[in-house]
């Protein structure tokens, strides 16, 4: 994503590559709807959304999106996510690959419900 740097989630999605656009468009859709009171952000050229700290992020690479939810959120769908690529911080979701779009809201509610109740205070 070259020229100038994105301020907004809206702006990050027009500036990456055509074929990540819909993946964006679709995770941003999901992300806001789970958590529609966040705060959108762009911190370290990538999209966060914060209430009131970090629930989750996600950014495009040439091949693939990333989603990273909160550490204890990967660790507590780890079964769920046997049949995607991951790291211990990341689920990667290839261009040519649809949205796993029911375990981002599955995963993306644990989020919201867990920094709610003050259970996750680390970012990764």
């Amino acid at each position: 994503m070259a020229g100038k740097r994105p301020t907004t989630i809206a702006e990050y999605i027009r500036a990456a590559p055509r074929e990540a656009q819909p993946h964006l468009r679709r995770v941003h859709a999901i992300l806001k709807g789970v958590a529609p009171k966040a705060t959108e952000t762009i911190k370290w050229g990538t999209p966060f959304f914060i209430e009131p700290r970090f629930l989750f992020a996600f950014s495009a690479y040439k091949t693939h999106l990333s989603f990273a939810p909160m550490a204890s959120a990967m660790q507590a769908f780890r079964k769920e996510l046997e049949k995607y690529e991951t790291t211990k911080n990341f689920l990667k979701i290839p261009y040519d690959e649809p949205v796993p779009e029911a375990l981002i809201k599955k995963i993306a509610r644990y989020c919201l419900k867990a920094v709610g109740e003050r259970k996750d205070d680390a970012f990764w």
